[in-house]
């Protein structure tokens, strides 16, 4: 720890802790939006009910679940509890950054990457979300540094270190592998000309050991193919039905990253200015940050320009290296000032602090009310209710969010087979609604949007059996959506 205290006090400290109190902050504000709720319909589920789901949709979160799983039989599944493994997650991340910028630069540098990165409102976001991109954050950060130790150290319990850090970092999330391609050419640099000539250089290098330097990168990459490449095989065969709301990447969604991965526009520009300064002082050391952040991005959206995968928060991983190359910069001038764009960032984005912490949907839309629409149908609901939901098979997963907000909800009348018997994320319904709903006398039907007659949007055989037998009793309208009590008709 010599190499990386400043003032008696660890590098990654100030970092840490400043990044889990902002991320704990507010933790608990914004309701679990439906990427959280598939979190949690899959984390609920038993091994054998997750294999299931991993063979139908989502196989490349798969093993986020299966972590997720363990976790709640732990820490249960309140809104706290399913986010905490974000904040955990990005509170080391900000650390290691930390350490990572005192090794390749200097510590100065290394702490203002480190507290730059603490108040983006990215941080924040992807800090409070009970999804995998916090987890793939640390583990890319962690990875980068084990690679720049076995590069200056070569020894194969480095490497091995090393290669637990990607393999893992591929079964979490599957495109953060794209940052093997910035590993694989600083290795072949400094196969080539050295640790120096990769800018990865100590004063303890030796020139022993450049033969085997770019080998042992390869056996160490081979557990990634081994262990990630059959599921980048399964993902790929349901990439149809996992992005189907996913668009190929156009040339203005590339200056749109900054504001996406930053989750604000102003503060985005700002790191990418300040970035741009710290490629500048580097040089020759910029090649593993700078490599880190456009290599990944420049895949993915070659990739998306063919095959729809080109979604921002894909590539939150990169933004610790974009903070890298901005300490470096802040570490270059005077404290007081370098403290003053920190600052300047975190008061430039606290507007989009505030707004994260009321919806995690980007841009910022108003909030789906799941826990208002739940409300109303505890106050009012009897025994024998039903509940009907359209649409059923909608990325806004109606049904998971008035199930996780009420504890004992009406039955779902119309469902034949649920999502976790069905090995999916939605259920299967009665293909003769008018059957399914006979003998219910009061229904609580939850649509989508708000709608004075929510009757008029259910589509199909449902909304013909809806029509026929039920009358419109009384409406309520939540944000995102609508809640109506339907009575039986006195002719039915």
């Amino acid at each position: 720890m010599t190499g990386v205290r400043w003032s008696g006090v660890p590098v990654w400290l100030p970092p840490a802790l400043l990044t889990l109190a902002v991320t704990l902050t507010g933790l608990g504000s914004a309701q679990l939006w439906r990427d959280e709720l598939a979190t949690w319909s899959a984390a609920t589920r038993s091994p054998g009910e997750l294999a299931r789901l991993a063979g139908t949709i989502d196989a490349a979160t798969g093993p986020y679940y299966l972590l997720m799983h363990g976790w709640t039989r732990f820490a249960g599944d309140s809104t706290i509890a399913l986010r905490l493994p974000a904040v955990l997650a990005m509170t080391v991340a900000a650390g290691l950054l930390a350490v990572l910028g005192a090794a390749l630069v200097d510590r100065r540098a290394g702490l203002f990457a480190g507290l730059l990165f603490a108040v983006l409102p990215g941080t924040s976001r992807y800090g409070q979300e009970a999804r995998p991109y916090a987890l793939a954050t640390m583990l890319a950060v962690l990875a980068t540094l084990l690679l720049v130790t076995a590069l200056r150290r070569p020894s194969w319990a480095r490497w091995a270190g090393y290669a637990a850090a990607v393999t893992a970092l591929g079964l979490i999330h599957l495109i953060a592998l794209t940052l093997l391609a910035a590993h694989a050419l600083v290795v072949l640099v400094a196969w080539w000309c050295g640790p120096a000539g990769a800018g990865v250089a100590t004063v303890a290098d030796r020139p022993d050991g450049r033969d085997r330097r770019l080998w042992r990168w390869v056996v160490a990459v081979v557990p990634v193919a081994l262990v990630a490449g059959p599921l980048l095989v399964k993902a790929r065969a349901q990439q149809s039905r996992q992005l189907n709301w996913v668009h190929l990447a156009r040339l203005d969604d590339l200056s749109a990253l900054p504001g996406g991965v930053a989750q604000s526009g102003v503060v985005g520009g700002l790191l990418v200015g300040v970035a741009a300064l710290g490629v500048a002082r580097l040089g020759r050391r910029a090649l593993l940050p700078l490599s880190a952040v456009l290599l990944p991005v420049l895949l993915l959206f070659a990739a998306g320009a063919v095959v729809p995968l080109w979604v921002p928060r894909y590539l939150v991983f990169v933004v610790p290296f974009a903070c890298l190359l901005a300490g470096a910069a802040l570490g270059a001038v005077a404290a007081p000032a370098a403290l003053a764009v920190v600052v300047l960032a975190g008061l430039l984005g606290l507007p989009d602090q505030a707004a994260l912490r009321r919806t995690h949907e980007w841009p910022r839309s108003a909030p789906v009310d799941y826990a208002g629409a739940a409300r109303v149908i505890a106050e009012g609901q009897r025994p024998g209710d039903a509940v009907v939901y359209s649409p059923r098979h909608s990325w806004l997963f109606l049904d998971l969010g008035i199930e996780y907000h009420l504890g004992d909800p009406p039955r779902d009348v119309l469902v034949t087979e649920d999502e976790v018997r069905r090995g999916d994320l939605w259920a299967a319904e009665c293909p003769q609604p008018a059957q399914c709903l006979a003998g219910t006398e009061r229904v609580w039907l939850v649509v989508a949007g708000r709608h004075t007659e929510p009757l008029a949007t259910v589509s199909g055989a449902k909304g013909d059996a809806l029509r026929e037998d039920f009358a419109v009793a009384r409406v309520w309208q939540r944000q995102g959506l609508t809640v109506a009590l339907l009575t039986s008709r006195p002719d039915r």
